[in-house]
């Protein structure tokens, strides 16, 4: 089992800047992704960024340039760093952490993210 916490959500005008964290602990594999999912109001989720434990990165077309994923291995942790916000980033963000190869995907309990316009 992995139990994952976030924080760092709230409300932010738009053109400015969020920091999210997510904490991992449990049965932590040494090869992982974690990655931010979102889910804005009325619409499906849909995957933000992900990161590797190696370091590669994905990011949908929508936050390239503006969102940022880092993160500790040796902590567990993993950030997503959201610049120049946008009123259409408004949405529950989660944060998710499967194994390689992926028996199951673990998903934290959601932060929302509000920008105003």
């Amino acid at each position: 089992q992995v139990q994952l916490v976030e924080s760092g959500g709230g409300l932010v005008q738009a053109g400015g800047s969020l920091r999210l964290s997510c904490a991992a602990s449990g049965s932590i594999g040494s090869i992982n992704v974690m990655s931010w999912y979102r889910q804005p109001p009325g619409k499906q989720r849909e995957l933000v960024a992900s990161m590797s434990t190696g370091g590669s990165t994905n990011y949908a077309d929508s936050v390239k340039g503006r969102f940022t994923i880092s993160r500790d291995n040796a902590k567990n942790t993993v950030n997503l760093q959201m610049n120049s916000l946008k009123p259409e980033d408004t949405a529950v963000y989660y944060c998710t952490y499967h194994n390689v190869p992926r028996t199951r995907t673990y998903w934290g309990q959601g932060t929302q993210v509000t920008v105003s316009s």
